[in-house]
């Protein structure tokens, strides 16, 4: 697994790749811009960035031409993702610096297949690659999964299954789902969420709280009861005892 820098100014899309590439075993920093690019790469190597086109100040093909030229970063992948498809902004791309081209809205599954065959082009000629790949191991068997009746949870890879069945959540669900959980059955008010799950590209405000729970409900299907509404107060999940 590899470590690596997704640089995306639309949240929802942001939140997205790096909850799939999270799932997959990457670590994962995310940026809005390319001056946080900047800051990340200053404080921390990566193996790939994915990389938006249209972004604020900078462009994203501005920012490859950058990185190329930086003696330490010229064997960074470059994965850049873009709604421009036309075939003189796929070749603009290439020849400014990016390994690969995937155009919006595109399959998570290919996202990850290209980033993996860009890891595995690039790996040979970063040192330490494999690090990384160890920690994930390493970690990986010391992780502790979180259990609600036919709830599983791993806070690690952000993977939740209700029995056998994978849900895909976005990270304001799972933050809530996981503040939820770790309340073991104390009731959380509407403003005890919004303090537990706020920050890190989350944003829940207000009544909104009570529209997250309803979609988060709605995905969790057959586990669905394992959030009970506390009229008047908040939410909680339902003690393992109510949910046989």
């Amino acid at each position: 697994m590899g470590a690596i820098l997704v640089v995306e100014d639309e949240m929802d899309v942001r939140e997205l790749v790096q909850l799939h590439l999270k799932r997959a075993g990457h670590r994962v920093t995310a940026v809005s811009s390319v001056e946080e690019a900047r800051g990340a790469m200053a404080a921390g190597q990566f193996d790939l960035a994915c990389v938006d086109w249209m972004l604020p100040g900078t462009s994203g093909v501005e920012f490859a031409r950058e990185v190329r030229k930086h003696p330490d970063r010229r064997d960074l992948g470059i994965v850049m993702l873009t709604a421009k498809s036309e075939p003189q902004d796929i070749v603009a791309g290439l020849e400014a610096g990016a390994d690969d081209y995937l155009t919006k809205p595109f399959e998570p599954a290919i996202l990850l297949a290209r980033v993996d065959a860009v890891l595995r082009r690039v790996r040979p000629m970063m040192g330490g690659a494999g690090a990384g790949q160890t920690e994930a191991v390493s970690s990986s068997s010391s992780r502790e999964v979180i259990r609600m009746g036919n709830l599983r949870m791993d806070p690690e890879t952000y993977e939740v299954k209700c029995g056998d069945e994978p849900i895909l959540l976005t990270p304001s669900e799972f933050k809530l789902l996981m503040a939820l959980a770790k309340s073991k059955g104390r009731v959380l008010t509407r403003d005890a969420l919004i303090a537990q799950v706020q920050g890190e590209g989350v944003s829940v405000v207000g009544r909104t709280v009570d529209t997250h729970v309803f979609g988060l409900r709605k995905k969790l299907g057959a586990c669905a009861e394992t959030i009970e509404t506390v009229r008047g107060v908040g939410y909680r999940v339902k003690p393992d005892e109510a949910l046989t």
